[in-house]
């Protein structure tokens, strides 16, 4: 698979960032803007024409504002992005650039925050890559078709730095595969023997050292989900290897057919990764609340392009006309007599050592169900709004 970008691609985008580096560094000062990411590393992929750029300070303090100057005085329509450090998003030569201000610094003990450390990740992987570019570049499209790249919140995946790693460490694309389907949750990868006892705070199901700083798990965004899909995938790809494991599918109502309901969801207005995790927040509400009135989800998922789709497949579209409303437990007198106190009426039932009553659905449809919570939940705070669209 043709991945690596054209000689003339890789002139073009070049040329136009060394002009967007040229034009800011004139009006730096005590700094020095530097091409970052996977541009810097050669490992970025054809058709993708985002350039992250390190702007390197000499002193600490107030480097955001500091570049925020330079920048406005450079280029029109400067976006500055929250963030634990600021930085900044612009469009310029048909490029997105993407300028981060850090500290320059020689070891990553004296970083200040964590992207202070990322010019070390360039130069650890390109003194390490060798020819394994474009094995980098099919882990990456691999993954991205998987739905399982990025760190961003709200996809909890692979980031572009520990796709690197993962490369090198295993020395290849194929190797990487033969190895990642027996992978067991709480697998370490330490490429540089640093020999380090993660934090449990940092933990995930895949701790990758950084080789750069021995203390930070490269991998700590990865969940458990992601996790089990990209196993999931490798195992798929070594049984039938096929060019459908790099396609990046846009999915639409027609290939949700099979699924028990189906939500279309307009997301707010704003930064992608905040718009994105409100909803995912959003789908785990509504999962949440389908497995506390007694639905088995089965599976559970989500899409976003223009507009976000929901799905979920249970074990039962049709649930018993009552469900149990559980009560303390029975050594807790006092509070076993208040249970029977406020559903008199009702017959108090055990089950274990806890009381509870049997209460009436309001829907025993999933339909029926989903529709009241849409109606009665207030999820503007997550999204734009929110309708079925299968069922």
């Amino acid at each position: 698979m043709d991945l690596k970008p054209s000689r003339i691609e890789e002139f073009v985008l070049s040329k136009k960032s060394m002009i967007f580096i040229k034009r800011l560094n004139k009006n730096l000062r005590g700094a020095e803007a530097v091409i970052g990411g996977s541009v810097a590393k050669g490992t970025w992929l054809k058709g993708e024409h985002d350039v992250d750029v390190f702007v390197l300070f000499y002193k600490d303090g107030g480097l955001s504002d500091l570049l925020e100057v330079a920048l406005k005085k450079s280029f029109k329509n400067v976006e500055r992005i929250k963030g634990s450090r600021d930085y900044f998003q612009v469009r310029a030569y048909g490029l997105n650039f993407e300028i981060v201000p850090v500290l320059r610094i020689k070891h990553s003990k004296d970083a200040k925050n964590i992207t202070d450390v990322s010019p070390m990740h360039i130069d650890w992987v390109k003194r390490n890559i060798g020819n394994l570019g474009n094995d980098v570049r099919l882990l990456k499209r691999f993954c991205k078709a998987q739905g399982v790249y990025g760190a961003e919140s709200y996809i909890k995946g692979f980031s572009g730095y520990v796709t690197e790693i993962l490369i090198i460490y295993y020395k290849g694309f194929k190797n990487l595969m033969k190895n990642a389907i027996n992978w067991k949750s709480g697998i370490v990868v330490d490429v540089e023997l640093h020999k380090t006892k993660i934090e449990k705070s940092k933990l995930s199901p895949l701790v990758v050292i950084d080789p750069v700083d021995n203390k930070r798990n490269a991998a700590a965004a990865l969940s458990q989900e992601k996790f089990k899909r990209f196993i999931s995938a490798c195992k798929g790809y070594l049984t039938n290897p096929g060019k459908d494991f790099f396609e990046i599918k846009n999915i639409t109502i027609k290939d949700l057919k099979d699924k028990d309901i189906v939500l279309k969801v307009m997301s707010l207005e704003g930064r992608k990764d905040i718009v994105g995790a409100k909803l995912l927040r959003c789908l785990e509400l509504i999962r949440g609340r389908l497995k506390e009135e007694g639905y088995s989800i089965i599976e559970s998922d989500w899409y976003w392009n223009e507009y976000a789709l929901f799905w979920f497949k249970v074990k039962s579209v049709e649930l018993p006309p009552y469900k149990k409303h559980y009560g303390p437990p029975l050594h807790m007198k006092r509070n076993v007599d208040d249970f029977r106190l406020k559903w008199k009426g009702y017959k108090i039932l055990e089950d274990g050592d806890r009381v509870y009553v049997n209460i009436p659905r309001e829907n025993i449809r999933l339909i029926g169900f989903m529709n009241d919570l849409i109606m009665n939940e207030d999820f503007r705070v997550y999204v734009g709004g929110i309708r079925i669209i299968k069922s």
